[in-house]
């Protein structure tokens, strides 16, 4: 594992694959640093060497040895914005010399040491720093300081929409000019199909300017000047055209749910995962978990896809499996493993949907089911 080594007077070369930085020195700190990054999408993490768990390299993980003022100069003119667990005195010491100008600065965020208090520091309005501390303490549980007397136009951050909840955009290309259109007050259409419901943050009402719509076909017959689509679908080709100033929002709710033979290669089984996708017309970005049966939690092959794509690899003892109802319980099965069924069960407990996508499907040495997050059913709302 390379380690960044601070050297008075020099700029570290970092890897800037994310918007946001967040940076960590303490125990704690790396603790929810580490957790942090795990759930907020587009974000670099780095933290002092001390504190290695050995699986940074994997992860994407920075480590730095010396003092982390030395780092800041690295991270300032790379990052969108700065999300950092140190306590704000010694944060702004460390920051004063960067100060160039409001337009240009990243916005700066700091985290308390317990994690109580999301604090916008620097670039509040231009830098997006106050949205940023109110998206960041959503995901934490904590409580966002915001000090700008008129912090307010209490609207949509496009390139932070949904961040909190694990949405990440199709592609950047649009984000410039659909916040140009949210910010002007123009007619912007916000069409969730299958993200999380409470995405509005305000105590205020949406601006009228704002319109929710069920459905593409809807948005679209009243042609919006902008548009937010939040989908796990890849759309038709009929729909594409609201994407011409639009942003596609991937929201986490795609649950796969697998079984395999026991050494059966990632390469395989991202391969089903692939195929079965493409075949429901979903998208991979949507994933938000793979399932399956707690004999299975050492199987090298998951593993290896779940570390790659960073979904929680979540397994399930035979008992809690053989409590789910499943359409085609199989004896041979329950010889091997002890439950009736994996593939279809596993994605059932964790999405707690009665109805499947994908009910089961066998495809060389797996066997795999799909089912949806059901944020959208209103008994769940």
């Amino acid at each position: 594992m390379k380690i960044i080594e601070l050297i008075e007077g020099e700029i570290p070369v970092i890897e800037q694959r994310g918007d946001y930085a967040i940076v960590a020195i303490t125990k704690h700190g790396v603790e929810m640093a580490r957790d942090l990054a795990q759930k907020f999408p587009g974000t670099d993490l780095y933290y002092m060497s001390k504190f290695e768990r050995g699986d940074e390299e994997a992860r994407g993980i920075q480590l730095f040895s010396n003092s982390v003022r030395m780092l800041f100069p690295a991270l300032w003119p790379a990052y969108k914005g700065l999300i950092i667990i140190i306590s704000l005195g010694a944060v702004i010491r460390m920051i004063a010399p960067l100060l160039e100008d409001k337009k240009k600065d990243p916005g700066v965020v700091v985290v308390d040491d317990r994690g109580e208090n999301v604090i916008s520091v620097l670039s509040g309005h231009l830098g997006g720093a106050n949205e940023l501390a109110r998206e960041v303490a959503a995901v934490m549980g904590a409580r966002p300081i915001i000090t700008t007397a008129s912090d307010v136009q209490k609207t949509i951050p496009v390139d932070l929409f949904g961040r909190r909840f694990g949405w990440e955009w199709d592609s950047a290309e649009k984000l410039t000019p659909v916040s140009a259109s949210v910010v002007n007050e123009e007619r912007v259409a916000v069409i969730n199909e299958s993200g999380e419901r409470d995405w509005w943050m305000h105590d205020t009402p949406m601006p009228p300017s704002i319109k929710e719509y069920a459905t593409i076909a809807e948005a679209k017959a009243d042609q919006p000047q902008a548009a937010l689509v939040v989908s796990h679908r890849l759309l038709t080709p009929e729909e594409q055209s609201i994407l011409d100033n639009g942003v596609l929002y991937r929201p986490k709710v795609i649950v796969l749910g697998m079984g395999c033979n026991r050494g059966t290669s990632a390469e395989e089984i991202e391969a089903v995962i692939k195929e079965t996708l493409d075949e429901l017309q979903f998208s991979i970005k949507s994933v938000k978990a793979l399932a399956t049966i707690e004999l299975k939690k050492d199987e090298a092959g998951l593993i290896a896809v779940c570390e790659k794509y960073g979904w929680p690899f979540v397994w399930y003892s035979p008992e809690e499996l053989n409590q789910v109802e499943i359409s085609d319980p199989s004896d041979t099965v329950f010889k091997f493993t002890g439950a009736y069924g994996v593939s279809e069960p596993a994605v059932k407990l964790y999405t707690g949907a009665d109805e499947l996508v994908l009910t089961k499907k066998k495809s060389g040495n797996t066997t795999i089911s799909v089912g949806l997050m059901p944020h959208h059913e209103e008994e769940r709302a």
